[in-house]
Protein backbone atom coordinates (compact mmCIF):
# COMPACT_ATOMS: atom_id res chain seq x y z
CA UNK A 1 0.00 0.00 0.00
CA UNK A 2 0.88 3.48 -0.51
CA UNK A 3 1.22 5.95 1.70
CA UNK A 4 1.50 9.65 0.28
CA UNK A 5 3.57 9.02 -2.62
CA UNK A 6 2.70 6.97 -5.70
CA UNK A 7 5.35 7.31 -8.69
CA UNK A 8 3.56 8.19 -12.49
CA UNK A 9 5.32 8.02 -15.66
CA UNK A 10 4.10 9.46 -18.85
CA UNK A 11 4.44 7.96 -22.76
CA UNK A 12 3.77 9.32 -26.20
CA UNK A 13 1.18 6.06 -27.17
CA UNK A 14 0.62 5.30 -31.12
CA UNK A 15 4.17 6.30 -31.91
CA UNK A 16 7.86 5.74 -31.73
CA UNK A 17 8.88 9.59 -31.43
CA UNK A 18 8.66 11.40 -28.32
CA UNK A 19 6.09 14.40 -28.40
CA UNK A 20 4.18 12.54 -31.01
CA UNK A 21 1.26 10.24 -30.85
CA UNK A 22 -0.83 10.76 -27.82
CA UNK A 23 0.42 11.92 -24.30
CA UNK A 24 -0.54 9.58 -21.34
CA UNK A 25 0.29 9.55 -17.58
CA UNK A 26 0.44 5.78 -15.90
CA UNK A 27 0.26 5.26 -12.00
CA UNK A 28 1.53 1.92 -11.90
CA UNK A 29 0.36 1.25 -8.56
CA UNK A 30 -2.57 3.37 -7.18
CA UNK A 31 -3.93 1.48 -4.01
CA UNK A 32 -5.20 3.88 -1.90
CA UNK A 33 -6.08 6.49 -4.03
CA UNK A 34 -10.47 6.89 -4.02
CA UNK A 35 -12.43 7.36 -6.80
CA UNK A 36 -12.36 11.36 -6.27
CA UNK A 37 -8.99 11.63 -5.80
CA UNK A 38 -7.96 9.91 -8.82
CA UNK A 39 -10.29 12.30 -10.95
CA UNK A 40 -8.83 15.05 -9.40
CA UNK A 41 -5.08 14.23 -10.56
CA UNK A 42 -6.55 13.29 -13.69
CA UNK A 43 -7.64 16.95 -14.06
CA UNK A 44 -4.12 17.92 -12.92
CA UNK A 45 -2.43 16.32 -15.44
CA UNK A 46 -4.73 17.66 -18.18
CA UNK A 47 -4.29 14.47 -20.45
CA UNK A 48 -7.03 13.33 -22.49
CA UNK A 49 -6.31 10.50 -20.47
CA UNK A 50 -4.43 8.84 -17.06
CA UNK A 51 -4.93 5.72 -16.36
CA UNK A 52 -4.38 3.96 -12.75
CA UNK A 53 -3.18 0.75 -12.48
CA UNK A 54 -4.51 -1.67 -9.63
CA UNK A 55 -4.86 -5.26 -8.14
CA UNK A 56 -7.19 -7.37 -10.22
CA UNK A 57 -10.16 -8.96 -8.57
CA UNK A 58 -9.73 -11.98 -10.15
CA UNK A 59 -5.99 -12.63 -9.67
CA UNK A 60 -6.17 -16.31 -11.50
CA UNK A 61 -7.11 -14.79 -14.59
CA UNK A 62 -6.15 -11.18 -15.63
CA UNK A 63 -3.10 -9.96 -14.45
CA UNK A 64 -4.29 -6.04 -13.03
CA UNK A 65 -7.13 -3.73 -12.93
CA UNK A 66 -7.32 -0.34 -14.81
CA UNK A 67 -9.08 2.86 -13.99
CA UNK A 68 -9.30 5.75 -16.71
CA UNK A 69 -9.85 9.22 -16.36
CA UNK A 70 -10.40 11.99 -19.10
CA UNK A 71 -10.00 15.39 -17.04
CA UNK A 72 -13.64 15.36 -16.89
CA UNK A 73 -15.06 11.60 -16.48
CA UNK A 74 -13.91 8.13 -16.31
CA UNK A 75 -14.37 5.89 -19.13
CA UNK A 76 -15.15 2.26 -19.35
CA UNK A 77 -12.85 1.29 -21.67
CA UNK A 78 -10.01 3.40 -23.46
CA UNK A 79 -7.49 2.90 -26.50
CA UNK A 80 -4.69 4.66 -25.90
CA UNK A 81 -4.45 3.89 -21.83
CA UNK A 82 -4.64 0.71 -22.54
CA UNK A 83 -1.57 0.00 -24.96
CA UNK A 84 0.72 2.82 -22.48
CA UNK A 85 -0.16 0.71 -19.29
CA UNK A 86 0.37 -2.61 -20.90
CA UNK A 87 3.52 -0.75 -22.89
CA UNK A 88 5.18 0.24 -19.67
CA UNK A 89 3.82 -2.27 -17.09
CA UNK A 90 6.12 -4.66 -20.03
CA UNK A 91 8.99 -2.11 -19.84
CA UNK A 92 9.35 -2.41 -15.44
CA UNK A 93 9.47 -6.30 -15.74
CA UNK A 94 5.02 -6.20 -14.28
CA UNK A 95 4.80 -8.25 -18.02
CA UNK A 96 7.40 -10.38 -18.29
CA UNK A 97 8.65 -10.68 -21.73
CA UNK A 98 10.59 -13.59 -21.57
CA UNK A 99 9.83 -15.36 -24.52
CA UNK A 100 9.36 -12.14 -26.74
CA UNK A 101 5.77 -12.13 -26.62
CA UNK A 102 3.31 -11.78 -23.76
CA UNK A 103 -0.97 -11.84 -23.69
CA UNK A 104 -2.50 -10.67 -20.33
CA UNK A 105 -5.92 -9.62 -19.57
CA UNK A 106 -6.71 -6.29 -17.90
CA UNK A 107 -10.01 -5.27 -15.69
CA UNK A 108 -11.89 -2.47 -17.15
CA UNK A 109 -15.10 -0.77 -16.86
CA UNK A 110 -16.83 -2.39 -20.14
CA UNK A 111 -15.12 -6.50 -18.96
CA UNK A 112 -11.52 -8.04 -19.26
CA UNK A 113 -9.72 -6.61 -22.48
CA UNK A 114 -6.82 -9.22 -24.12
CA UNK A 115 -3.55 -7.59 -24.88
CA UNK A 116 -0.89 -8.66 -26.56
CA UNK A 117 2.59 -7.23 -26.05
CA UNK A 118 5.48 -7.97 -28.65
CA UNK A 119 8.97 -7.56 -27.67
CA UNK A 120 11.67 -6.80 -29.67
CA UNK A 121 15.65 -7.26 -27.97
CA UNK A 122 13.69 -7.50 -24.29
CA UNK A 123 11.66 -4.59 -24.61
CA UNK A 124 8.24 -3.58 -25.67
CA UNK A 125 7.92 -2.99 -29.22
CA UNK A 126 4.46 -3.11 -30.23
CA UNK A 127 0.92 -3.49 -28.19
CA UNK A 128 -2.53 -4.99 -29.46
CA UNK A 129 -5.51 -5.00 -27.71
CA UNK A 130 -8.77 -6.26 -28.48
CA UNK A 131 -11.68 -5.04 -27.59
CA UNK A 132 -13.89 -6.24 -24.95
CA UNK A 133 -17.37 -5.60 -26.99
CA UNK A 134 -17.05 -6.00 -30.63
CA UNK A 135 -18.19 -3.01 -32.60
CA UNK A 136 -22.53 -2.06 -32.69
CA UNK A 137 -23.79 0.12 -34.80
CA UNK A 138 -26.19 2.90 -32.13
CA UNK A 139 -28.78 5.26 -33.09
CA UNK A 140 -29.05 7.09 -36.55
CA UNK A 141 -27.01 10.41 -35.94
CA UNK A 142 -28.36 13.99 -36.56
CA UNK A 143 -28.38 14.61 -40.52
CA UNK A 144 -25.34 15.92 -42.33
CA UNK A 145 -27.02 19.75 -42.37
CA UNK A 146 -26.27 19.47 -38.25
CA UNK A 147 -23.07 17.81 -38.40
CA UNK A 148 -21.63 19.91 -40.92
CA UNK A 149 -22.33 23.02 -38.96
CA UNK A 150 -20.61 21.30 -35.79
CA UNK A 151 -17.41 20.84 -37.75
CA UNK A 152 -17.89 24.38 -39.31
CA UNK A 153 -18.15 22.55 -42.60
CA UNK A 154 -20.41 22.64 -46.00
CA UNK A 155 -23.07 19.78 -46.17
CA UNK A 156 -21.56 18.57 -49.32
CA UNK A 157 -18.05 18.06 -47.43
CA UNK A 158 -19.98 15.03 -45.64
CA UNK A 159 -20.33 12.07 -47.60
CA UNK A 160 -23.73 10.73 -47.89
CA UNK A 161 -23.20 8.26 -50.40
CA UNK A 162 -22.97 4.60 -48.99
CA UNK A 163 -20.70 6.13 -47.14
CA UNK A 164 -22.65 8.47 -44.35
CA UNK A 165 -22.65 9.34 -40.87
CA UNK A 166 -23.25 6.23 -38.70
CA UNK A 167 -22.68 6.11 -34.54
CA UNK A 168 -20.81 2.97 -33.49
CA UNK A 169 -18.94 1.86 -30.27
CA UNK A 170 -16.66 -0.86 -28.73
CA UNK A 171 -17.68 0.71 -24.81
CA UNK A 172 -17.19 4.26 -25.65
CA UNK A 173 -20.07 5.60 -28.57
CA UNK A 174 -18.61 7.67 -31.56
CA UNK A 175 -20.39 9.26 -33.99
CA UNK A 176 -18.20 8.28 -37.15
CA UNK A 177 -18.12 11.23 -39.95
CA UNK A 178 -16.87 10.43 -43.58
CA UNK A 179 -15.68 13.16 -45.35
CA UNK A 180 -15.01 14.25 -48.93
CA UNK A 181 -11.39 14.46 -48.44
CA UNK A 182 -7.91 15.20 -46.61
CA UNK A 183 -8.64 18.77 -46.89
CA UNK A 184 -11.94 19.03 -45.31
CA UNK A 185 -10.49 16.75 -42.42
CA UNK A 186 -7.94 19.57 -42.19
CA UNK A 187 -10.22 22.78 -42.06
CA UNK A 188 -13.00 20.92 -39.51
CA UNK A 189 -13.02 23.25 -36.34
CA UNK A 190 -15.97 21.85 -33.46
CA UNK A 191 -18.61 24.88 -32.97
CA UNK A 192 -19.09 23.83 -29.54
CA UNK A 193 -22.35 25.89 -29.42
CA UNK A 194 -24.08 23.93 -31.86
CA UNK A 195 -22.34 20.50 -30.77
CA UNK A 196 -24.10 21.53 -27.35
CA UNK A 197 -28.11 21.99 -28.77
CA UNK A 198 -27.34 18.76 -30.93
CA UNK A 199 -25.24 16.34 -29.75
CA UNK A 200 -24.46 16.72 -26.13
CA UNK A 201 -27.38 14.84 -24.79
CA UNK A 202 -26.84 12.11 -28.30
CA UNK A 203 -25.95 8.48 -27.82
CA UNK A 204 -22.78 9.05 -29.12
CA UNK A 205 -21.30 13.16 -28.09
CA UNK A 206 -18.18 11.93 -29.56
CA UNK A 207 -17.45 12.95 -33.19
CA UNK A 208 -14.49 10.98 -34.85
CA UNK A 209 -14.27 11.94 -38.96
CA UNK A 210 -12.05 10.28 -41.26
CA UNK A 211 -11.18 10.61 -45.08
CA UNK A 212 -9.61 7.79 -47.06
CA UNK A 213 -6.33 8.25 -48.50
CA UNK A 214 -6.56 8.89 -51.86
CA UNK A 215 -3.24 6.27 -52.54
CA UNK A 216 -4.30 3.68 -50.75
CA UNK A 217 -7.60 2.44 -49.77
CA UNK A 218 -6.44 0.61 -46.55
CA UNK A 219 -5.17 3.77 -45.19
CA UNK A 220 -7.56 6.48 -43.66
CA UNK A 221 -6.64 9.97 -41.95
CA UNK A 222 -8.66 10.85 -38.50
CA UNK A 223 -9.77 13.35 -35.99
CA UNK A 224 -11.69 13.10 -32.49
CA UNK A 225 -12.99 16.19 -31.08
CA UNK A 226 -14.77 15.02 -27.11
CA UNK A 227 -16.21 18.31 -25.58
CA UNK A 228 -17.99 15.86 -23.12
CA UNK A 229 -14.86 14.63 -22.00
CA UNK A 230 -12.76 17.71 -21.79
CA UNK A 231 -10.75 16.48 -24.33
CA UNK A 232 -10.90 19.27 -27.21
CA UNK A 233 -8.85 17.22 -29.92
CA UNK A 234 -7.39 13.73 -29.24
CA UNK A 235 -4.39 13.34 -31.03
CA UNK A 236 -5.29 9.35 -31.24
CA UNK A 237 -8.24 7.52 -30.20
CA UNK A 238 -7.82 3.59 -30.24
CA UNK A 239 -11.65 3.10 -28.81
CA UNK A 240 -12.91 5.25 -31.18
CA UNK A 241 -10.17 3.22 -33.68
CA UNK A 242 -12.25 -0.14 -33.29
CA UNK A 243 -15.83 1.40 -33.26
CA UNK A 244 -14.78 2.14 -36.96
CA UNK A 245 -13.38 -1.08 -37.91
CA UNK A 246 -17.42 -1.95 -37.40
CA UNK A 247 -18.22 0.89 -39.86
CA UNK A 248 -15.86 0.11 -42.26
CA UNK A 249 -16.50 -4.04 -42.37
CA UNK A 250 -19.96 -3.44 -42.43
CA UNK A 251 -19.02 -2.03 -46.08
CA UNK A 252 -16.56 -4.73 -47.13
CA UNK A 253 -17.28 -7.36 -49.57
CA UNK A 254 -15.60 -10.43 -47.87
CA UNK A 255 -18.03 -12.62 -45.01
CA UNK A 256 -14.88 -13.94 -43.55
CA UNK A 257 -11.07 -13.47 -42.37
CA UNK A 258 -9.55 -10.38 -40.94
CA UNK A 259 -9.33 -7.18 -42.22
CA UNK A 260 -6.87 -4.69 -41.78
CA UNK A 261 -6.13 -0.59 -41.72
CA UNK A 262 -3.82 2.09 -40.73
CA UNK A 263 -5.44 5.21 -39.16
CA UNK A 264 -3.24 8.04 -39.21
CA UNK A 265 -4.73 10.74 -36.71
CA UNK A 266 -3.15 13.78 -35.17
CA UNK A 267 -1.25 15.28 -38.26
CA UNK A 268 -3.14 18.46 -37.58
CA UNK A 269 -2.20 18.90 -34.10
CA UNK A 270 1.69 18.33 -34.87
CA UNK A 271 1.56 14.92 -32.82
CA UNK A 272 1.14 12.21 -35.57
CA UNK A 273 0.11 8.96 -34.16
CA UNK A 274 -0.23 5.99 -36.37
CA UNK A 275 -3.48 2.68 -35.04
CA UNK A 276 -3.47 -0.50 -36.79
CA UNK A 277 -7.17 -1.25 -36.51
CA UNK A 278 -8.35 -5.20 -37.54
CA UNK A 279 -11.66 -6.66 -37.59
CA UNK A 280 -11.83 -10.20 -37.86
CA UNK A 281 -15.45 -11.46 -39.54
CA UNK A 282 -16.82 -14.48 -39.05
CA UNK A 283 -20.26 -14.79 -41.04
CA UNK A 284 -20.29 -11.45 -42.14
CA UNK A 285 -20.20 -10.23 -39.30
CA UNK A 286 -17.36 -8.52 -36.82
CA UNK A 287 -16.40 -11.26 -34.06
CA UNK A 288 -13.82 -9.18 -32.73
CA UNK A 289 -11.69 -5.67 -33.30
CA UNK A 290 -8.17 -5.06 -32.61
CA UNK A 291 -6.35 -1.80 -32.12
CA UNK A 292 -2.06 -1.56 -31.79
CA UNK A 293 0.77 0.50 -32.02
CA UNK A 294 4.10 1.39 -30.25
CA UNK A 295 4.93 3.95 -27.42
CA UNK A 296 7.64 5.46 -25.95
CA UNK A 297 8.70 6.63 -22.33
CA UNK A 298 8.92 10.16 -22.24
CA UNK A 299 9.17 11.17 -17.81
CA UNK A 300 8.76 9.55 -14.45
CA UNK A 301 8.37 11.08 -11.06
CA UNK A 302 6.35 10.83 -7.86
CA UNK A 303 2.89 12.20 -7.17
CA UNK A 304 2.57 13.66 -3.12
CA UNK A 305 -0.73 12.78 -2.17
Amino acid sequence: MNSGRYSFHTLDVFTRRRFGGNPLAVLPDARGLSAKRMQAIAREFNLSETVFVLPPDQPDRHACRLRIFTPLAELPFAGHPTVGAAWLLAAIGRIPLSDGVASVWFEEGVGPVRVRVEAEQGRPAFVRLTAAQAPARGPEPPGPAFLAEILSLAPEEIRQDDWMPESWSCGVPFVCVPLRDREALRRARPRLDRWESVLAGFWAPQVYLFARDRTDPASLHARMFAPALGVAEDPATGAAAVALAGYLASRSEHREGTLGWTVFQGEDMDRPSELRVEAELAAGRVAAAHVGGAAVSVSEGWLVD
